[in-house]
């Protein structure tokens, strides 16, 4: 369910902006604004996501902030690395290795910039 979510554009869109303003998210509005989609039709993607397990959202007096399930991903992440390999570790090690420097993660004094 979680990759036919992500198989639509304007979602996986959505999801790779939530994942970029973590940990705070986003409000609906300001996501809809940032991906230039009307907010009716952001509200049915970010369902889609949802159901995915790939969002969460949280009530914030009027507003709706919405974050990536890093969590989720990471699961998704692995089974794909695991069942790909079939049991054959060498065959994903190249994988697995070339994802650390490629997104390392932010110090304190980086998240502060931001």
């Amino acid at each position: 369910m979680a990759l036919a979510a992500l198989a639509q554009s304007t979602r996986l869109q959505a999801f790779r902006t939530l994942v970029k303003h973590e940990p705070d998210g986003l409000a609906a509005g300001d996501l809809a604004r940032h991906l230039e989609v009307p907010q009716n039709t952001l509200s049915a993607h970010l369902a889609i996501l949802s159901r995915a397990d790939l969002v969460t959202s949280e009530r914030h007096s009027r507003s709706i902030v919405y974050r990536a399930n890093l969590a989720e991903f990471q699961k998704i992440v692995l089974f794909l690395l695991q069942d790909c390999c079939g049991g054959r570790p060498e065959i994903c090690a190249p994988v697995i290795e070339s994802l650390a420097p490629c997104c390392p993660p932010k110090t304190k004094k980086e998240k502060s910039r931001v």
